[in-house]
């Protein structure tokens, strides 16, 4: 119980600064909770445009996790149920679990050389694009476990009724999958919405900011907001708090088939 009010206390803190007025956090700078909550930091930061970075962000998070799974499913269907040569399965694998364990800044270069050589600098889909340096391999990789509890069988009766490989995946694969899938996007969605570092190389203009490029922004060399920055990382915090509470049962569906 100690430890988990110690984790709760952080976001505890922030909760009651958001709703602190700023005389109150001078008088009381430890206090956890406001004498008199207030709206003020919420309605300074949503008439600052905060929407439109929100909406960015949601833009460039649901594109990357339904790009990341289009790509990972079929992917993670291939190494699963077919034979390859000279085990280059073993091998794609091990350079996807290479591409994952990289630091992203070691690839950052190259790709801002490949984005401006295409176009696609300060653009959503350049953001879409760039992320699945490390979505995708976390996609493969979390799939991989959920095609393999599929039964084999199941291939083999659809391919006796004369089912291609197409229709194998959409009518079969993908609905015993689904758990599995709900799972692997909430990972993803969460780690596209939380990135910095390449949305901050990679976009130059405000219009285009993420969200937590926008958070950043309330932390300057004139001082911090905190008032206005906790509120606007509660705002970053509950949409996939939410996601994720609402979809909680497909996530133990999904982890306890993929486990077991």
């Amino acid at each position: 119980m100690a430890a988990l009010i110690l984790m709760l206390l952080p976001c505890i803190w922030m909760l009651g600064a958001a709703f602190m007025p700023t005389l109150e956090r001078l008088d009381r700078p430890l206090a956890l909770w406001p004498h008199a909550p207030t709206l003020q930091h919420f309605q300074a930061v949503w008439e600052s445009g905060i929407g439109r970075q929100m909406l960015n962000s949601l833009l460039v998070s649901v594109g990357t996790t339904l790009l990341s799974l289009s790509l990972a499913f079929p992917a993670a269907y291939a190494l699963v149920r077919m034979q390859f040569p000279g085990r280059l399965d073993i091998v794609f694998l091990m350079l996807v679990l290479a591409v994952k364990l990289m630091p992203p800044i070691t690839v950052a270069v190259p790709l801002f050389s490949l984005a401006k050589t295409l176009h696609l600098l300060d653009s959503e889909v350049g953001l879409m694009l760039v992320y699945q340096v490390y979505t995708l391999p976390l996609a493969v990789w979390m799939l991989l476990s959920f095609v393999r509890e599929i039964p084999v069988d199941y291939d083999e009766a659809a391919c006796i009724d004369g089912a291609g490989l197409v229709q194998r995946l959409v009518h079969i694969m993908l609905p015993l999958c689904a758990p599995g899938l709900v799972a692997t996007a909430i990972f993803v969605l969460i780690a596209a919405w939380n990135e910095f570092l390449l949305a901050l190389l990679f976009v130059s203009s405000p219009s285009r900011f993420t969200l937590p490029l926008a958070v950043a922004g309330y932390v300057t060399e004139n001082g911090i907001d905190w008032g206005d920055l906790m509120s606007v990382g509660l705002m970053a915090s509950l949409p996939t708090l939410a996601v994720a509470g609402y979809v909680q049962r497909y996530l133990l569906r999904g982890f306890s088939g993929g486990l077991k």
